[in-house]
């Protein structure tokens, strides 16, 4: 059974659709990111979910229990805001305790939830600064921090990392897999930032104009995307679409007919190819795609190691860049100039652009 489970969720305001009919289901201790374009609505499903906003149509249920209609208060999850959120009149201790001391919870339970929550999340040497006093870093580990120790059912990232700089915001993403791994909790991450998507999650929804284009797990959405636009998104470097004429010739293969400048290329593969995606199967103009994927060359076993590169060989060298940013195949690397057709002679010598 499905922790939670949104059904044929639906939010207007006013005559402005927003969100179109959401049908999500994530399992205890999964973790599912919401991705999208801005404006597609995760945000506003994230604060549906945290009872921020009131959905117009469909439910949402938590642990088999219906919350539509619940308060925030009462639904038993933690959220963390993009902006941090803290107090700047309180020290770290004091941000982590407020909650609880709203709630009237023991001095010592809360100094028993403080201490434990410090040492999950490294900030024990911490406890005594006030907000103005930590790094980006260090405030996204207090906000986080915050929400831990109510040790809620649902945990809720509205692009918690936007603010920190790169090389933070990849330490961040390993703290937040750490902290989901120590502590099993569910959470729902909303972020813009594919990469991120593909590096937390264990469910990705990937939301545009409202609706759920695709949801499922990261190697589900990277290899197999139901439409063009999840193709496109989802991915680094994107997927290459090239315009092409599919069809098939009755013996179990398929054509790709290729246009390039005045002439056309035409290769064969079979009708089933894992990888190779079209829009339709038809001899009729279609997008043929293929994700880049590094090429590795095996070392031989026998033969002698390869000389380190030289003048005469850098073309060598820089071919092989090329073909590992994209390589849809051999024969559209050959089309481009970048390597031989098997059993052709090498390709001479020439000067390759930068990159």
């Amino acid at each position: 059974m499905a922790f939670l489970e949104i059904d044929g969720l639906k939010k207007r305001f006013g005559n402005v659709e927003i969100l179109k009919g959401i049908d999500v289901e994530l399992e205890k201790g999964g973790f599912l990111v919401l991705v999208g374009p801005s404006g597609c609505g995760k945000s506003t499903l994230l604060n549906t979910i945290a009872g921020l906003e009131n959905i117009t149509e469909g439910e949402i249920r938590v642990d088999g229990r219906a919350i539509n209609d619940l308060h925030p208060s009462k639904r038993d999850i933690a959220m963390v805001f993009q902006s941090y959120a803290l107090y700047p009149n309180m020290t770290v201790a004091g941000n982590i305790a407020f909650g609880m001391e709203m709630r009237g919870v023991p001095a010592a339970e809360r100094q028993a939830a403080i201490d434990k929550v410090a040492k999950i999340l490294q900030i024990g040497h911490l406890l005594q600064r006030k907000p103005s006093q930590l790094s980006g870093g260090q405030r996204q580990r207090v906000a986080m921090g915050r929400a831990l120790v109510r040790d809620p059912k649902l945990f809720l990232f509205d692009e918690p990392l936007s603010n920190l700089d790169a090389k933070l915001r990849v330490d961040m993403r390993i703290e937040i897999k750490r902290l989901h791994a120590t502590t099993g909790t569910t959470i729902v991450y909303v972020t813009h930032d594919q990469i991120e998507a593909m590096t937390l999650a264990t469910k990705i929804a990937v939301m545009r104009d409202g609706e759920v284009q695709q949801f499922g797990t990261p190697a589900e959405v990277y290899n197999n995307p139901t439409n063009v636009f999840v193709a496109d998104f989802m991915g680094s470097p994107a997927m290459n679409l090239i315009p092409a004429k599919i069809g098939a010739n009755g013996s179990g293969l398929a054509w790709c007919s290729i246009a390039r400048r005045a002439s056309r290329s035409r290769c064969r593969c079979p009708a089933h190819r894992p990888g190779l995606r079209h829009s339709r199967t038809s001899r009729s103009s279609s997008a043929s795609a293929r994700k880049p994927s590094p090429i590795l060359k095996a070392p031989s076993a026998t033969g002698p190691r390869s000389p380190p590169p030289t003048a005469t060989s850098r073309w060598s060298s820089r071919r092989d860049r090329i073909r590992s940013r994209s390589p849809i195949s051999v024969a559209r690397a050959w089309w481009r100039g970048c390597a031989p057709m098997p059993g052709s002679s090498p390709a001479p010598a020439r000067r390759w652009p930068s990159i």
